[in-house]
Order: structure tokens, then sequence, then C-alpha cells
């Protein structure tokens, strides 16, 4: 005898909890990698610790600033203002905008691949965003890429919608999504409008129509005009990226070994042209951020990961349609095991990384500690002790740990970085600086460790090191986590 009642698992209420759990689940996935060793051991490397010292300042001081430096920038710092105002200075408040961000792209992701090829790419996909190694460094990071990539995710999903749903009833809000979407990318970084360059491609692969490509093209252009001012006046200051090396074939390795993935996730989805597939949307993606960032770094070397991690949200996608043309594959067949692929895959993936799970979580992963050897000064300071830096710009743990540095006389400082409006501050002459130098008994130097220490570039760098080398000896070295700080104490 055969009930009326339809089964619980084909009614409308698990239809839609099953549609919810795809992007649902990767969210929750997301952060919890994240949370995880989210403190890195109470460190800070010297990248976010810009973020943490400028996000400390009033707005009007980082308005200043941003006319003389870092501009490219100023928008996340206004935002990382905001939150520290909120909720304090933190390494939690510094990183959980990152974790968030991901969050959000890895829902874009499933959502994207639940509509173009199924529920099984989607969720694929969206956990394999937050396990790639790239993703994993700046989930946790205090710095505006991770904010970039789920704006990528976002204004992807909405061209997607778009393509899929015509003229239909809020088109234009979802138009304006977009640009709004491009836009605020371009603020927090304007090398993410190569996704422009890459939905292009994806609508010439799906052949598009010419309402569509118009469409498209009036609010890109908005969201480029309304960027252009912020790319003119930071190319002024582009003397912040000079130490980029430029671009060689070794540098080009890892991009092509994703190019690679990509390519094999593009023909798993049996990409046809003419449709809209998640091969059409996660290969240029993937594809045209990194080789325009090298054709960029042709003319100025700019080549740094980065700068185009949002493209790893094309990388997830194209994994997504890899694992759901496994599980269709498997589905006639195997139909239990094909449910369990997806969860297998990932819980696979997540162990064999669970070595660079580690790694990135670890104070290591980072080239230095900025809070560590603010340990390390407070420990070995007297009051009445001079500090110096070396080069200024380690003058970045004073500036985070002020406490630390209490009661030393930063005697090579000349007008403070908010005073100057600028990251490090200003340094007096060297002339002054050696004079300065002279009149102490006792100095610390905070500086790099051996291991990753230049030699003295700067003429005051240089000043610094010949007054300690010819009047001074060592009395205390101690290296931590990427710095060193030396005692100093004047040769009787």
């Amino acid at each position: 005898m055969t009930s009326d009642i339809p089964a619980i698992a084909d009614s409308p209420l698990s239809v839609r909890r099953r549609r919810h759990l795809v992007w649902l689940l990767p969210v929750l996935w997301t952060v919890a990698l994240g949370l995880w060793g989210l403190s890195r051991q109470d460190s800070v490397w010297r990248d976010e610790a810009a973020t943490w010292q400028v996000a400390g300042r009033p707005a009007g001081e980082i308005w200043r600033m941003l006319g003389n430096v870092d501009a490219v920038h100023g928008l996340y710092y206004l935002l990382m203002h905001c939150l520290f105002e909120v909720f304090g200075a933190s390494t939690a408040t510094l990183r959980l905008p990152s974790v968030l961000a991901v969050a959000v792209a890895a829902a874009c992701v499933a959502l994207i691949g639940r509509r173009l090829a199924g529920p099984a790419a989607g969720l694929g996909g969206g956990l394999a965003l937050g396990l790639l190694p790239a993703v994993q460094f700046y989930l946790q990071e205090g710095r505006p890429y991770a904010l970039v990539a789920a704006g990528a995710g976002v204004s992807t999903l909405l061209l997607v919608s778009l393509a899929g749903s015509g003229r239909g009833r809020g088109t234009l809000l979802r138009w304006t999504a977009y640009g709004t979407a491009v836009l605020v990318c371009a603020l927090l970084n304007w090398l993410s409008l190569l996704v422009l360059p890459a939905h292009a491609v994806t609508l010439w692969w799906a052949r598009a129509g010419r309402g569509l490509w118009l469409r498209w093209a009036a609010y890109g252009t908005a969201a480029v005009a309304g960027a252009l001012p912020l790319v003119l006046f930071s190319r002024s200051q582009s003397e912040q990226v000079s130490w980029i090396p430029p671009l060689t074939w070794h540098m080009l390795i890892g991009p092509a070994l994703l190019l690679a993935v990509g390519a094999v996730g593009a023909l798993a989805d049996r990409p046809v042209r003419g449709r809209l597939s998640l091969a059409a949307v996660g290969l240029p993606l993937l594809a045209v951020p990194q080789l325009g960032l090298a054709g960029l770094s042709l003319a100025q070397p700019l080549f740094q990961d980065r700068y185009v991690l949002f493209s790893m949200v094309g990388l997830a996608l194209l994994i997504g349609a890899g694992l759901g043309a496994a599980v269709r594959a498997c589905a006639p067949r195997f139909p239990r095991g094909a449910d369990l692929l997806v969860p297998g895959v990932v819980g696979v993936a997540a162990l064999a990384l669970l070595p660079v799970e580690l790694g990135k979580r670890a104070p290591a992963s980072r080239i230095d500690d900025v809070l560590a050897v603010a340990g390390e000064v407070c420990g070995l300071k007297r009051d009445g002790d001079a500090v110096v830096f070396v080069p200024a710009a380690r003058r970045d743990t004073a500036l985070v740990s002020p406490g630390a540095f209490t009661g030393l006389a930063d005697v090579a400082l000349a007008e403070t970085p908010v005073a100057s409006a600028t990251l490090k501050g200003e340094e007096a002459e060297p002339d002054r600086i050696r004079a300065a130098l002279l009149g102490q008994h006792r100095v610390l130097l905070v500086t790099d460790a051996a291991e990753v220490a230049k030699p003295p570039s700067a003429e005051r760098d240089r000043a610094k090191a010949a007054v300690l080398r010819e009047h001074f000896e060592v009395v205390t070295d101690r290296q931590v986590r990427g710095r060193r700080v030396t005692v100093f104490e004047r040769r009787r």
C-alpha cells in the first residue's frame, strides 16, 4: 500500500534547504578555516603593521597621508579605521574582514556553480576556494586583497545572473550593483579592473547579444571612470612599488601551473562556444588577470600574486566544474558514492594540504613579526636609552606597539609619521643623526634578521651603521621572527 503523502526529501521545503546548503556550507567551512589560528600566535608582519598603524590615526590624518603615500589603499585604510574605532585594535579586528570576505567569495562561487553546472559543482567549488594555498595565505591577512576577491565574486555572480535572465524585473538594479562592485574593488586595488576584460571574454565565449554587450560596456566604463582619478593619482606614488623585481620566466611558473589546472577543469565542463558554462566564466577569470598583470609588468614591474588574488575565484569555479563532472559520471552506477564524492575529495584535499594549512598559520609564514621584536625591545631597554631603526621603515614596530618603546629616545626622527603625513616619519639629516648618536651611552638598533637583512642603501642608514660600528660595541644581540635587536654601549 502506497502513501499519498509526498516524501519529505522531495518536499519544496526540503528542496529549498538543499539549495541553501550549497552556498551555506562553503561559507561556514571558509569561516572555520579563517578562524582557525587567526592570531598566528599573536604575530603581525610588516604589511599588516602598515594597516594597523594607519587605521589607528584620525580619519583626517589618514586623508592627509594619502596625499603623500599609499593612496591606492585609501578606501581600505578608512574602512579599517572605522572597525578599529568600533571594535578596538586587535589581530581579530585586523583579519576578520578578510575571513568574511573570502566566505562571501566562496558563496558566490557556489551560487555560480549551482546555476551553471548543478549543486555538486557549486558545492565543490565553494568548498575548494578556502583550501587554495594562495587563498589560505590572504584569508588571514590584514590587507585588502581578500575584499577584492569578494567583490570580484559578487560582480561575476551578477554578470552570470544578468546574462541568463534577459531584461527581467530588477535588471537595472543588478546592473547598478555590478558597476558598483567593480568600482569598489577598483578603489580597494585598481588592478582589479582586470576583471572587466575577463568578463568580456566570458561574454564573447557565450556569444552574448548586442544589448548585453552594450549594457556591460556602459556600466564597466562608468566603473573605470569612477576609478580613473585614483589610478592617475596613485601613479605619482609609483615609488612604493619600486621594490618589485622585473618579470622573469621563473616568476611565471606558478601561474602557468594554475592555468594548466584550470584548463583541465574547463575540459571537464565540456565548454561549447555559444553557451554560458562554468568554463566560460571560470577560465577567463583565472587566465586574463594573470596574463594581464604579466603584460603590465613588462612596462613596469608589478607582478605579485596578491594583486590578482581574485583570479582564484575562477580557479575554484573550474575545480567545481571538474567535481561536478565526476559526480555526473558516477551517479548512474554509484548513486550513493556520487553523493559522497565532493565531501570525500574535499576532506582528502584538506588532509593532504594540512602542512600548508599549518604553515600559513605560523608566524614563520611571514617574513617578520613586528610584535615579537617589540617584546624583545621591552625586555632589553633601560630608561634614557636611544633607539634607531635600519631601515627607517622598521619603525613600524614602535608605531604598532608604542608602549614597548616608552622611555626610549628615537634620536634619528625629525618629524613623526602623523606630523609628516607619511608611513614611517621623516628622519633628520645624516650629520644630525651622527651628532645625536655620539651623545648617547646606550643605543638599541632595530633592524632585519641577518638572513633577510640588506646592506643599508639610504645615506641616513649608512650614517647610523657607521657611528655604531666606530664608536660603540655590541653587548646584546637578539633575533626573533625575522627581526633583530642589538644593544650597543659607547666605548670608553
